[in-house]
């Protein structure tokens, strides 16, 4: 295993990421070493430079314009096999289910950030992540491993620098959900902490802008288009154009499958005699 990095992608949020990410990762015991913020352009890594505090992080890093483009640049950034937390820019605690109408903050995120990747491993897979709704009432203790939403506020994951994994520029705004139904498709499952939650503010201004319709619009019809049997677009009350996911139990992923040795003809005689053998004790 290899340590964990931070990777925090903003745009036009100096003020969100000085006064909600930061704080929340320092005071939850992460080295600011670990922590890396991408922005889309030299103007404004002028604009993060001037306006965050130099020992809060380690480096601000100048990637692409877009939070599908971002990520996908965020991935290829670091070498393979290291470890990554990709953050919101505006989280204000990680916390944990006590009960079905009380969360608590997980005081020490550099714990949780370790143990999350432990079990990553341990379940042979590459990607976690966290319950998407705030909200004690519908979550439940433990993880899950089949195919679960993972939202892009807060998740762990393992590089491969692997094109089949990258989002499509397509399904901006929910390239998330994309992201979450690639990784199952490669690994046969996705790792999701289901009674751990993000305090953040959704949709909140900067980033993404304010044609959120027409973009959430486009990228639910090209998901719907891609993932037929996986996806199904519904409206909110007030119209808004979202997807959800269909559960799939987790599978045996591709990568397992190529691991195992093949039959030689040796082998295929020795199951043909033990069959008749088998046959012949019935």
């Amino acid at each position: 295993m290899k340590d964990y990095k931070v990777a925090i992608p903003s745009y036009n949020r100096v003020k969100e990421i000085v006064n909600k990410s930061l704080p929340t990762l320092l005071k939850g015991k992460v080295d600011p070493k670990k922590i890396f913020i991408f922005v889309a352009n030299k103007e404004q890594e002028k604009l993060y430079k001037d306006g965050v505090p130099k020992g809060s992080y380690n480096q601000i890093i100048v990637g692409k314009k877009g939070i599908a483009n971002q990520r996908k640049f965020i991935a290829n950034y670091f070498p393979v096999g290291q470890e990554v937390v990709s953050m919101d820019d505006d989280v204000e605690e990680l916390q944990r289910m006590v009960n079905p109408e009380k969360l608590a903050k997980i005081s020490n995120l550099d714990i949780f950030f370790k143990d999350a990747f432990k079990k990553l491993y341990k379940e042979n897979l590459y990607i976690w992540g966290v319950y998407p709704v705030h909200n004690p009432f519908f979550m439940k203790k433990g993880t899950s491993t089949g195919l679960k939403f993972i939202i892009g506020v807060l998740y762990g994951y393992r590089t491969r620098h692997n094109k089949k994994l990258q989002p499509s520029v397509l399904a901006e705004t929910k390239e998330d959900y994309e992201q979450s139904i690639l990784y199952y498709k490669m690994d046969g499952g996705v790792l999701r902490f289901n009674d751990v939650v993000p305090k953040t503010k959704f949709n909140a201004p900067g980033g993404l802008g304010t044609d959120r319709y027409d973009r959430n619009k486009s990228a639910a019809e090209y998901l719907k288009r891609t993932y037929p049997d996986i996806i199904t677009v519904f409206h909110r009350k007030s119209g808004m154009p979202e997807v959800k996911l269909a559960r799939l139990p987790r599978v045996e992923s591709k990568e397992e499958n190529s691991n195992k040795k093949p039959k030689t003809k040796k082998n295929k005689k020795k199951t043909s005699s033990n069959s008749k053998k088998t046959r012949r004790n019935i």
